[in-house]
Order: C-alpha cells, then sequence, then structure tokens
C-alpha cells in the first residue's frame, strides 16, 4: 500500500489589486514517493511591490523542483535547509541588485509527507495546522514582533536577512490526519474554531479538499479579510508501509516463526518446502490464499532461523534486507509481496522457476561467449540498477545470481546489502564490516580494510563473468581464514583460448588489482560490454615491477647487495 492523499487548494488576491501569495504541491510517483515523499508549501510575498509576487513564486517552485534533486542520503531536515538557504540567497541578491525589487521577501511554510511521518520547515507568519481525532493543533510559530503595534512585522521571512533561520519540525503520520497551510489572510480573518469546524468535514469525508479550501477562503472573504488568502489542505487516506526506521522498530515486536513443514500455514500461506536454510535465515516456498477465480501464486517466504529469535542485532538487518529489497522495484530483482495480515516476522517475495548461476555450474555446464556475455550484461544492469538507488549488494557471486525459465537475470539476498541511509541507523545494522561477502569475489582492498563500495560490486560482477567463461579465479580461489597477496590475474584466455581479446580485456579491467585501474561505473563497465569488438578496450598497460609487486622488488635489491657486499669482502680478504 502507497501514501494516498486528498489534496486541494485555493488562492485568491481578495481586496488587493494583486495576489502575492504562491501555492504549490507535489505529489510524485515511485521511486521517489517512497524516496523523498509529497511536498507542499505556501508563501505569502512581502515588499509592497511586484517583488512580494516573484519573491514567493520563485521560493515556492524552486523549493518543489531542487527538493527532489537532493541527494537519497540526506535526511529530509537537511534537504529542506539547504535548499532553502540557497533560495534565501538568490531571493536578496535580486532584492538588493534591481531596484523594483527593493525589499523583496516572503513567508514560507512547508510539509513533507514521507513513509510514515511528516516534516516541516517554516519561516514568517504563514501556518501549518494538524486536525487529529478532532483536534487542531498548531504546529508552526509566528515570526513577527511581540509587541502589540508590531504583530504584523517579521522577523523571520526568506529573502529579509543573509542568514536565514528556518524552523523545522517531523511527527509520525496517522491515517485521517488533516493537514492545512495557511497565509495570514485566512487565520487572522477567522478564528482556530471556525478553521477546526472546516477541517473536520474534510476528516469526515463530508468535503473534499478542494472543497475545503474554498470554504476557507470564503469564510476569510465573508469576514472582511484585506489581505490575500490563501488555503491548502491535505486529509492522510492510507500510509505505506513502514520506513526504514519504522521497520527496524517493528522487527523487534513481532515473533520469529517456528521451523515451518510442509502443509502448515502462516498467515494464510501454505508451506510447500523449505528451499533453502543458512545459519541465520529460513526460505520457504509457500502458496498465498485464493483470491476469487485467479489460481493462488507460489511466493517465497523469508524468516529468520528460529535460534536466532532473541538476537536484536539479526532482527534489525533482517527488518534491514527487507526495507532494501522493497525499494529495488526492477525486472532484476524478486518483488516484495505486501500480505493481507501479518502476525510474524517474515517477508515474502515473488517466485520464479529456474535456477541459479552456481547451480548451472555445479553441474557442469557449459557457458558460450555468447551466453556469458547476455548473462554478463543483465548482471551488470541489475547492479547499475542498485547503484542507482544508492544500494551497494556486497555479495555479488553465481550463487545470489537467478536464471529463470522466463529467460530473466534476477539478483537475490540483499542480506549484507547496504545502503547511503543506513549511516543513520549505524547503531542497529552493522555498515561498517568491509569483509562481508565471499573472499573470493571480494576485491583487494577489502582485505586491506577498505570498505565495500560500487566499484567492489563491479569488481565481483567481473569475477563472476570470468568464473563463467573460464571456471576459475582470477587471483585464484580464497579461502576464509586466508590474507591473499594479489599480483596480476590469471589472463583469461588462459582457460579459454576462444575468448575473443576484446572480451579479454573487458575482464582484465572488471577484475584490476588497483580500483583506479577498474571500471568507476556500471553504466562504463555495460557500455565495454555492448560496444564489443566495434570499439574494443586497449589491453591493460604491463606495469613496472615495483608496482605489480615492490616486496619482491626489494628483496631482489637487498639479494643483489648482500652478493655484492660478499664479492667485495672476498676481494678484500684475497688482497
Amino acid at each position: 500500500m502507497q501514501l494516498t492523499l486528498n489534496a486541494g487548494h485555493a488562492t485568491r488576491a481578495g481586496q488587493r489589486p494583486s495576489n502575492e501569495d504562491f501555492v504549490g504541491m507535489v505529489l510524485p510517483g515511485e521511486p521517489e514517493l517512497s524516496g523523498k515523499g509529497v511536498i507542499a508549501a505556501i508563501a505569502d510575498g512581502v515588499s509592497g511591490n511586484d517583488g512580494g509576487r516573484e519573491a514567493s513564486e520563485y521560493t515556492v517552485r524552486g523549493l518543489l523542483s531542487d527538493y527532489y534533486a537532493t541527494s537519497d542520503t540526506w535526511p529530509v531536515t537537511q534537504a529542506l535547509d539547504r535548499v532553502l538557504k540557497s533560495i534565501n540567497s538568490w531571493v536578496q541578491h535580486q532584492g538588493s541588485i534591481r531596484a523594483e525589487l527593493a525589499g523583496m521577501a516572503t513567508t514560507l511554510t512547508c510539509i513533507v509527507l514521507r513513509g510514515r511521518f511528516y516534516y516541516f520547515a517554516h519561516a514568517g507568519d504563514s501556518r501549518l495546522y494538524l486536525l487529529r481525532d478532532g483536534k487542531l493543533t498548531r504546529l508552526t510559530t509566528d515570526h513577527v514582533w511581540d509587541r502589540p503595534e508590531m504583530q504584523h512585522v517579521l522577523t523571520r521571512a526568506i529573502g529579509l536577512d543573509s542568514q536565514l533561520a528556518v524552523d523545522h519540525g517531523m511527527g509520525e503520520l496517522r491515517a485521517g490526519d488533516v493537514f492545512l497551510l495557511a497565509t495570514d489572510g485566512v487565520w487572522t480573518a477567522i478564528g482556530e474554531t471556525a478553521l477546526a469546524a472546516q477541517l473536520h468535514e474534510l476528516a469526515a469525508r463530508k468535503r473534499t479538499a478542494d472543497e475545503t479550501a474554498d470554504a476557507l477562503i470564503d469564510a476569510a472573504l465573508a469576514a472582511g479579510t484585506h489581505d490575500n488568502v490563501s488555503a491548502l489542505a491535505i486529509r492522510v487516506d492510507t500510509l505505506p508501509e513502514t520506513d526504514l526506521r519504522d521497520a527496524l522498530s517493528g522487527s523487534q515486536q513481532l515473533p520469529v516463526p517456528p521451523r515451518l513443514k510442509p502443509g502448515q500455514i502462516i498467515d494464510g500461506y501454505t508451506v510447500e518446502e523449505q528451499i533453502h536454510a543458512s545459519a541465520t535465515t529460513l526460505l520457504y516456498r509457500v502458496t498465498e490464499p485464493p483470491h476469487g477465480n485467479n489460481p493462488p501464486r507460489r511466493l517465497v517466504l523469508k524468516t529468520l532461523h528460529p535460534d536466532r529469535a532473541g538476537d536484536e542485532h539479526e532482527r534489525s538487518a533482517f527488518a534491514h534486507e527487507e526495507w532494501l529489497a522493497k525499494r529495488v522495484v526492477a525486472r532484476f530483482f524478486p518483488q516484495v509481496i505486501t500480505p493481507e495480515q501479518k502476525n510474524y516476522l517474515y517477508y515474502l517475495t515473488t517466485w520464479h522457476d529456474g535456477s541459479t548461476l552456481q547451480q548451472h555450474l555445479d553441474v557442469g555446464e557449459h557457458f558460450t561467449v555468447p551466453d556469458a556475455l547476455a548473462h554478463g550484461t543483465k548482471l551488470v544492469r541489475a547492479v547499475g540498477a542498485l547503484h542507482r538507488r544508492s544500494i551497494v549488494h556486497r555479495d555479488i557471486k553465481p550463487a545470489n545470481i537467478h536464471l529463470g525459465s522466463d529467460g530473466e537475470l534476477r539478483l537475490l539476498d540483499l542480506g549484507v546489502a547496504q545502503s547511503g541511509l543506513d549511516e543513520m541507523h549505524a547503531d542497529a545494522i552493522d555498515v561498517h564490516a568491509p569483509r562481508a561477502g565471499t573472499p573470493s569475489f571480494l576485491a583487494p582492498e577489502q582485505f586491506a580494510g577498505a570498505p565495500p563500495s560500487r566499484q567492489t560490486d563491479l569488481y565481483a560482477a567481473g569475477v563472476t563473468l570470468y568464473l563463467l567463461l573460464t571456471r576459475h579465479y582470477p587471483y585464484g580461489e580464497i579461502e576464509p581464514f586466508q590474507t591473499p597477496r594479489f599480483g596480476e590475474p590469471v589472463m583469461p584466455g588462459r582457460y579459454r583460448p576462444d575468448l575473443p581479446q576484446w572480451l579479454e580485456n573487458v575482464l582484465l579491467k572488471a577484475v584490476a588489482r588497483d580500483p583506479v585501474d577498474r571500471f568507476e561505473t556500471a553504466e562504463e563497465f555495460l557500455l565495454a560490454l555492448e560496444r564489443g569488438a566495434t570499439r574494443p578496450l586497449a589491453a591493460p598497460a604491463p606495469k613496472p615491477l615495483v608496482e605489480r609487486n615492490p616486496l619482491s622488488l626489494w628483496r631482489a635489491v637487498a639479494a643483489i647487495s648482500i652478493v655484492l657486499n660478499v664479492l667485495l669482502l672476498y676481494l678484500l680478504i684475497v688482497r
């Protein structure tokens, strides 16, 4: 289920010759809806000339567009603060260099609804209200002088001062919440009792948000307001699945199911068989309850091993995995299915007939060059889809790559994956361990303690493609207890003489020991595979011994020095 709203607005000049208010809202689709949320803003321009309207319009338009351009790894409050301070600088600069815009400024009140939380930012005397369970609460504080004769003189506004101070706040969302953003032309004309009465009509679904906004404007004008009047109303109808913070909290509440047997039913899903077991998790194939005339689907149910039920860290890691899996909505990954009821700690994904690439290798399947190229291209596309969502997989290998009978390749198991948002929850998630994953697919720098990155994922994808083609590892197989020394990778043509030279060059670049010699992005890797022989990569240049193996060089220098010293000593003795 997604966040769904009923939203509407109204704005009029009232008795003023022009309308200096500006109202805006963005209701994006996925993945922005989950990643950034819905944003709404209202502004009331001040200056007494055209500058007020220009300030309010630029501020709202700039905020609504620039907010979605900020990094997904930034908290909402940080993103709003940076965008608004940049807008403040522009507005103030325009007012200082253009005489007709002197003194231009604007109030600003905005709200972001993301996941199960709301966030707001505010400067000036426009207001944000929340109606919940019949009670109206004002969430913002007016930034005006407290002297009676100066109650309409702003102490804060966008463009008023070079140093902008913004009030921020947040809270938990509930279905049925009603929010109102209003300029002072509305709230000064009608009291909060009348505001609450209008919003009750929206909460009770007797009016739409558009009708409510119009009714508020009509009431303000009827009360004799002399100002511009603007209102934006929002009713929260449904809430989405929990965000990471919610997921981590909820993971500590649900019980872990006992070990399940075929035929058992959990929340309406019938267990067919256990398909995988590890030290921490169990996977079952289940069938969903019947729905009308549609045949029940097969799904995969993943849960914690009962022995780990009391491990808070494992619970958090499992919730984090589910949260990431919900974010990767693409054909390269199994898709998460939301159950109608959930009384245990687990999550469901789509089931796909087929086998992993490791299973194909285990039965001795030979991959032709065209087959390996097709799989490698899809794999790199899948890795790129993860990276565009700021997710690093950390355990790319044939056992985690599923080749479906429908011809699709799907990347599995986000159990040790990281995203840029993990740092905010580092106390609950182990985001700093550099050695998670399978040793033979770990990049050389990770054995020296370097953190995982997009390039380490691309290295693992390169090793996977190398293995499919040669059935060998570029630096040999690495056991978990080993601390390997990396020399130069074995030329893949040594194991597979039929490899074209261009493909050998691509593989060598993908698995280069030094990160600076590898592909920087999945897009660059993909381009090299797609161009193939038409625009081949150059063969890697040979490196001097001091770069390839500095230890061997210095050992050789030491050995030569010892020989020379012995020879000189001998000559001195003979004389």
